[in-house]
């Protein structure tokens, strides 16, 4: 794709309570209902204005087959709808629906994502991701791959346990109070593992003048690129990530500095070290200013839920330049970076391969 193709643009943002259990169906349906109709009143818009739907989520996670098209009760029978899906997180639901704008095929799209995290075993449920013939069988928790990245990182030198802390605490947390509580999986304490969070989000994209009509100040999405590394944990140095480099010089166009605000997708506090140092972010930028997935981290959702954060900084006006990042995969293997301004510039992320 070129760099004058058409500029498109975040102009809505919904997401459910973050809880660490809810008692409705692995379908999504309880939380993604809500979200559609605050959007359709935000936006004063109905169903029908939908050109394009696409969501992520795990039929594994809902333990059922084909949760996502149980999950499209939310929407509706009527109008026959254009949808798609994802086996991952909906941030990359939401690049399918960039490149489905882009293609000129559609001029408004919904993209949404949801996760009952509490309906299973999560931290095991998430060995499915691994290699199925030699990783998978031994079953790891995804906490016990974190701990080895962590540890990786910490015999090299790389980061200190006060740094997670700090992470963790944020601008105005008591790093010491954190350093004094106890493991819970070493080298992590509680603050340095994101919760089992059960949520949904949605977002809706629009292309040039309809973006404009919908929304007084879009966030136009300058960039955006997802890059993957490989999946044999042993065959990679997991205290880098190259694709996070590789995707965000391509989104950005090689300047990481200036943005605003950046909302990393860090489910395990030492992650972001990692993701701020790959992405070469200035030390003005604003990291996680919602929280981070520390705070909440529905599955399938949360990387989404960076995204409509960063736009979301852009719409009200707190921020100009936003930069947005999603993983999925376990020790940060698959990430995506989007890049937003208030105004639109082009494209500079690739569409295709």
């Amino acid at each position: 794709m070129t760099d004058n193709a058409t500029d498109i643009a975040i102009v809505g943002f919904a997401h459910a309570p973050h809880v660490p259990e809810t008692y409705g169906t692995t379908n999504g349906v309880e939380m993604l209902v809500p979200c559609f109709q605050q959007l359709y009143a935000q936006l004063d818009i109905t169903k029908s204005d939908i050109d394009f739907w696409c969501s992520g989520s795990s039929d594994y996670l809902a333990g059922r087959a084909f949760s996502f098209i149980s999950a499209i009760d939310a929407i509706g029978a009527v109008p026959p709808i254009n949808e798609s899906h994802v086996e991952m997180d909906a941030a990359w639901a939401l690049y399918e629906a960039w490149v489905k704008l882009r293609s000129g095929q559609a001029d408004t799209a919904l993209v949404y994502g949801f996760g009952k995290s509490s309906a299973g075993t999560l931290r095991k449920v998430l060995a499915m991701q691994l290699d199925p013939y030699l990783v998978t069988p031994l079953w790891p928790d995804s906490v016990s791959i974190a701990g080895l990245q962590a540890r990786a990182g910490l015999d090299a030198g790389r980061w200190s346990e006060r740094d997670m802390a700090s992470v963790a605490a944020g601008a105005h947390g008591d790093v010491e109070s954190l350093l004094g509580t106890p493991y819970v999986a070493d080298p992590f304490r509680a603050h340095d593992v994101a919760p089992v969070t059960d949520g949904a989000a949605a977002v809706v994209l629009a292309v040039g003048d309809r973006a404009r009509q919908l929304c007084e100040r879009p966030a136009w999405i300058t960039g955006i690129e997802h890059r993957i590394d490989s999946p044999a944990l042993g065959a990679r140095d997991l205290t880098v990530s190259p694709s996070t480099a590789a995707a965000a010089r391509a989104a950005t166009g090689g300047d990481a500095g200036g943005f605003d605000i950046a909302e990393l997708h860090a489910p395990f506090s030492h992650q972001q070290l990692i993701l701020a140092e790959a992405i070469g972010l200035a030390s003005s930028t604003t990291i996680n200013p919602s929280g981070g997935a520390l705070a909440g981290n529905p599955m399938f959702a949360a990387g989404l839920e960076r995204i409509g954060y960063a736009a979301q900084a852009i719409m009200t006006g707190s921020a100009g330049k936003a930069l947005a990042h999603a993983t999925s995969g376990p020790a940060l293997q698959q990430n995506l970076v989007a890049a937003l301004a208030d105004s639109a510039t082009g494209t500079t992320g690739e569409a295709t391969r």
